[in-house]
């Protein structure tokens, strides 16, 4: 995958053939952070800039920087799935918590 990670934020980075640049923008939030740079080790400067200035930002204007992602996952799904997902976790003598955190990790890698 093409992405960096600082501060717990991760960013998506894309190369712009049309500009030869490395632009990325940070992920799992709602506000919009972005950079670029003509190269590597200046991009991982970038980013580290952007997320410090994310957060110098939210604390000067009084709003709590977003964290990418807060760990609860809400969905819904057939009654049925709930039931094997269920009986799978107990069989494995772990939460259905667990064992969902555990396929979705496996799923997600």
């Amino acid at each position: 995958m093409n992405t960096l990670s600082y501060k717990g934020y991760v960013a998506r980075v894309e190369f712009d053939g049309d500009d030869d640049l490395f632009v990325g923008h940070i992920a799992g939030i709602n506000d919009l952070v972005g950079f670029h740079a003509d190269n590597v080790e200046a991009l991982k400067h970038a980013f580290h800039e952007a997320v410090d200035d994310y957060i110098d930002t939210c604390a000067k204007t009084g709003k709590s920087p977003e964290k990418p992602y807060s760990g609860r996952v809400m969905f819904r799904i057939s009654p049925e799935v709930h039931a094997r997902a269920a009986l799978a976790a107990e069989l494995a003598g772990v939460s259905l918590n667990q064992w969902a955190e555990k396929a979705l990790r496996d799923a997600a890698e």
